[in-house]
């Protein structure tokens, strides 16, 4: 196994070496090579996770060649059309077992055994329940998310749910996960959140 994955290593530098010549395009296509053909599955972390989405691609491309109004448009479009509602119709689970999704940052690492459960992590980012110190700025704070918001109306939650399911659909490039559309939580874990979010009686709305 050990060297299989040097051999195509070093394929992958070689087809580098050679499209240097061949211009920008061949160069980022054989550095993808090179990079794809450095990695192995490792327990939860797959070899899979590296192809990307079309607007995975796009947003990737982002960075150097900003993206037209109409590519943000189209992306978003899709994302939404692509949301998986509950399939009960019940968009609130149990609060207390959506803080410890929140609270858990494991799952889909290589150092995570097969089957681990994904956390959504989301202290990370967004400020939470005002007893937590420790939370991260990259998001907005949640803080009394529903109370602010009317409680759990029918617009609400759908929205809400699609937020969490594909952020995508609300802004093109979005750096929050794609919790749903990823498959990195399951229904149940995000009507946990959901209720964490919006239950009158969660920490979060107090």
């Amino acid at each position: 196994m050990q060297s299989k994955l040097i051999t195509a290593a070093l394929l992958g530098v070689l087809a580098s070496g050679a499209a240097l010549a061949a211009g920008p395009a061949a160069k980022d296509s054989a550095d993808l090579a090179a990079f794809k053909a450095s990695f192995r599955d490792k327990n939860e972390a797959t070899v899979d996770r590296l192809e990307q989405t079309e607007a995975q691609r796009l947003c990737s491309q982002d960075a150097q060649r900003p993206l037209k109004p109409a590519q943000r448009k189209q992306i978003e479009q899709q994302a939404t059309a692509a949301v998986r509602y509950p399939a009960d119709g019940n968009y609130l689970g149990d609060w207390k077992e959506g803080e410890k999704v929140a609270q858990n940052g494991r799952g889909l690492q290589s150092s995570d055994p097969k089957g681990t459960a994904a956390g959504g992590n989301c202290y990370a980012c967004h400020q939470m329940d005002k007893k937590e110190i420790a939370f991260g700025n990259i998001g907005p704070s949640l803080q009394q998310y529903g109370k602010l918001r009317g409680g759990p109306t029918p617009e609400i939650l759908k929205y809400t749910w699609a937020k969490i399911y594909n952020s995508h659909a609300f802004q093109a490039c979005s750096v929050m996960p794609r919790f749903g559309a990823a498959g990195i939580l399951t229904e149940k874990q995000m009507q946990d959140v959901m209720a964490l979010l919006l239950a009158p009686e969660s920490p979060v709305n107090q």
